[in-house]
């Protein structure tokens, strides 16, 4: 049977439970953890924690979300960070592309970065601008 993205939410919060009670060493949290946001199913799931005391998904009550923080903060600070890699990323090529044209005599090449910024940022302002509409309402 196919999991959801509220049972994989469950089982990392039985995985962060267990690893804060020991059962579990830092680097096997890691790597249950990503195994775990590529399973598919309830199978898959279940052998992420066959070796630890039983837990009933099905049972299971989510993660309590904060009160305090309201959904739209959480998706603008997600936003951010995704710019912020963004312009990292184009910065980083620039300097490549700047360094490459003052070793070359300043004879400066095409100005390949574009290539990698330009879809890139496309990409992102669609997401900034038409994400998260018709979602859940805010909390």
């Amino acid at each position: 049977m196919r999991a959801s993205d509220g049972d994989r939410d469950k089982v990392a919060g039985v995985l962060r439970e267990h690893y804060a009670q020991g059962r579990l060493t830092g680097e096997e949290f890691d790597e249950r953890l990503e195994r775990l946001y590529s399973s598919r199913t309830y199978g898959e799931l279940a052998r992420l924690t066959y070796d630890l005391p039983d837990v009933d998904l099905r049972r299971m009550t989510p993660a309590p979300v904060p009160a305090n923080v309201p959904r739209r903060d959480v998706q603008r600070k997600g936003v951010t960070a995704m710019w912020a890699t963004w312009a990292l990323a184009s910065g980083i090529n620039w300097m490549v592309w700047l360094i490459i044209g003052v070793t070359n005599g300043l004879d400066f090449v095409y100005p390949w970065p574009l290539w990698v910024m330009g879809p890139w940022g496309v990409v992102l302002l669609v997401a900034t601008l038409f994400g998260g509409r018709g979602d859940r309402p805010d909390r």
